[in-house]
């Protein structure tokens, strides 16, 4: 098991998560984010069901990482709960894993 994370993030368009994604480079949180342009997102809020076109970003941090990525991400996202999940990288290319670790020293 590495100590490398993926994250997910939502939000509301492409150019939002591209400065939200440059901000966490610039801040040595992450080592990068990619940015899916359009994905449907079907959920419920206050109540009711919501069908909305939202953009996907995909993060890599580390574990120890992790904790501040979040913060951030909730000090700098428009929406009242943006989603931020992590998942563990059981293996990878082991350059690119030390290299996602050397970027958020």
């Amino acid at each position: 098991m590495s100590d490398v994370v993926a994250g997910l993030v939502t939000g509301p368009d492409r150019e939002q998560l591209v400065r939200l994604g440059r901000t966490l480079v610039e801040e040595r949180l992450i080592a990068c984010l990619n940015v899916v342009d359009r994905v449907t997102s079907v959920y419920r809020w206050e109540g009711k069901v919501c069908e909305d076109a939202e953009a996907l970003g995909i993060l890599k941090t580390t574990v120890a990482r992790s904790d501040a990525v979040e913060r951030r991400i909730r000090e700098l996202h428009p929406y009242d709960v943006p989603e931020v999940l992590f998942i563990p990288v059981a293996a990878g290319s082991e350059p690119y894993l030390a290299w996602v670790s050397e970027q958020v020293g």
